[in-house]
């Protein structure tokens, strides 16, 4: 019996090579390490992100990974949970990692295109900005839990606090 999948076709390109186009384009830094990898490094407002394009071939998802070198100590770990959770509930897209074994904060994200779907450079470039603004959004908040000792709501309000009109 055929599948679905069979039927669907074949993609035209890999999903990687797709964010390799664009980051060259750009002229971003990057390293293709393989096939269904590429890493980069984009600067932000408050840190430099460490950002990873993977293919996942079984779930026909190109996922991004987006880090940034704010190592949560383990006395803050508790707090830095509830922070994530408060976060997530803002997000539409995506969401934040506490990774235990490296005691690092990372945003993840993923683009289904299963049936042999393509990624696009609009598609990529935007995964990329759309985490980068989310990571930017919410950095002063992981700060002010990690080295000002704050609860994860009164560091998440300091942080999601707008300015309005000139001075």
């Amino acid at each position: 019996m055929t599948s679905l999948h069979d039927i669907e076709g074949a993609r035209h390109s890999h999903p990687v090579d797709t964010i390799e186009w664009v980051a060259a384009a750009r002229d971003w830094t990057f390293e293709r390490s393989c096939e269904d990898e590429l890493a980069l490094t984009v600067s932000g407002v408050w840190t430099h992100y460490a950002v990873s394009f993977s293919w996942i071939v079984d779930l026909e998802a190109l996922h991004l990974g987006c880090a940034f070198d704010l190592k949560v100590p383990m006395h803050r770990r508790d707090e830095i949970m509830r922070l994530i959770a408060l976060v997530n509930e803002k997000l539409v897209l995506g969401h934040f990692d506490y990774w235990e074994s490296e005691g690092a904060i990372m945003y993840r994200h993923a683009l289904l295109l299963a049936g042999g779907a393509d990624a696009t450079g609009a598609q990529a470039e935007r995964m990329l900005t759309f985490a980068v603004e989310q990571c930017e959004r919410f950095y002063q908040a992981f700060q002010f839990v990690i080295w000002a000792e704050k609860k994860a709501g009164e560091a998440l309000s300091a942080a999601m606090f707008d300015t309005v009109g000139e001075a």
